[in-house]
């Protein structure tokens, strides 16, 4: 799978640029706040609809325009296809020209692994981003996921508006738990297995990398359905003390131990970017081994927080895979082509 043109207009700082792309390693370097990144962001939006930047998308459009489209080319093993992004007053995304009703409908199209400066801090940071890598990867490969996803939010944040009032109703939280439980458990199997995929690869990729056992472990309130409604009734007297609802899902994480010790706690920088490159070449993996062919991989500010020996270390298990690269000086990688970005032009 590659991408072989991206075509952005009044996105961030691009009024309106090309841009053609190999089936091979793509480096875009120049000086910061140049639009390096916009690039990979663009791409990001036509696989996934959102930003991985900002949750607002009026901040994607150029400044003193109304209006950002952006057209991606991209090919599959089995088939070519081109989405296109147009957001002003509101968002309308199309596949192949035809307008998609939802989102789902969107993810799997264009299959991405991404790395940036902030994934360095992913096992270190607070669970919400680790939950967050686990719904994109398993998001763009399981629809039903999405779906499941957002109907268990739902249903939770009604149940924890319902426990604010302060109004004890035993009938009404049953109703909502029976939905949460539901949900909850259509959620932590996919997870679950997910996970599983990715303890099976990351052993032996982390090993290339350097000769410390690695291991990830699932932490979650959820067993099966009838487990989680026992919590949930369990704990209602807790809730209704809080306000919200303190079990479920919603409060999944997961750990990555080194040697049998917590590399979040006990691990040095280096463990943890370490562990951080094993993990994204597991995500990888598991992407390529669930749909046959491997994803596009961007690789965002990519020299700045690695030294060169695991830059080479990773780039040797990234062969045969279309990367976009962008970082601060150009580089001498083998089968790469390198752009100069400089004030939204591609030089």
């Amino acid at each position: 799978m590659y991408i072989d043109k991206l075509i952005m207009q009044n996105f961030r700082n691009y009024t309106k640029e090309e841009i053609s792309l190999e089936n091979k390693i793509n480096i875009f370097y120049g000086d910061n706040a140049q639009g390096k990144t916009n690039i990979l962001e663009g791409i990001f939006v036509s696989s996934f609809g959102k930003s991985f930047r900002t949750n607002k998308e009026k901040e994607l459009i150029k400044k003193d325009e109304k209006f950002l489209k952006i057209q991606t080319h991209f090919n599959k093993s089995d088939r070519d296809g081109e989405i296109r992004v147009e957001i002003s007053d509101k968002k309308n995304i199309y596949l192949n020209d035809v307008k998609l009703k939802k989102l789902s409908e969107l993810l799997g199209n264009i299959n991405l692994v991404i790395f940036t400066p902030d994934d360095i801090n992913l096992l270190k940071s607070g669970p919400n981003m680790r939950r967050r890598f686990l719904d994109m990867m398993i998001g763009q490969l399981r629809p039903n996921y999405v779906l499941n996803l957002n109907l268990y939010l739902k249903t939770l944040e009604q149940r924890n508006n319902f426990l604010k009032q302060k109004i004890q109703n035993e009938e009404m939280l049953e109703i909502w738990d029976e939905k949460l439980a539901v949900y909850g458990e259509k959620v932590f199997l996919y997870r679950k297995e997910f996970i599983e995929k990715i303890k099976e690869k990351i052993v032996n990729i982390h090993k290339e990398i350097t000769n410390e056992n690695i291991d990830i472990i699932y932490t979650s309130d959820l067993i099966n359905k009838d487990a989680f409604l026992q919590k949930l009734k369990k704990n209602r007297q807790i809730d209704y003390i809080k306000g919200y609802t303190s079990a479920g899902v919603q409060r999944d994480d997961f750990t990555i131990n080194i040697n049998n010790e917590a590399v979040n706690i006990y691990g040095s920088q280096g463990q943890n970017r370490t562990a951080i490159l094993s993990l994204k070449l597991s995500e990888l993996n598991v992407i390529y081994e669930d749909i046959g062919e491997y994803p596009i991989l961007l690789l965002d500010d990519f020299m700045s927080e690695l030294d060169e020996k695991r830059i080479s270390k990773f780039l040797n298990n990234i062969k045969d895979i279309q990367v976009i690269i962008t970082c601060t000086r150009n580089i001498d990688i083998k089968n790469s082509i390198s752009h100069k970005v400089e004030n939204g032009k591609i030089i």
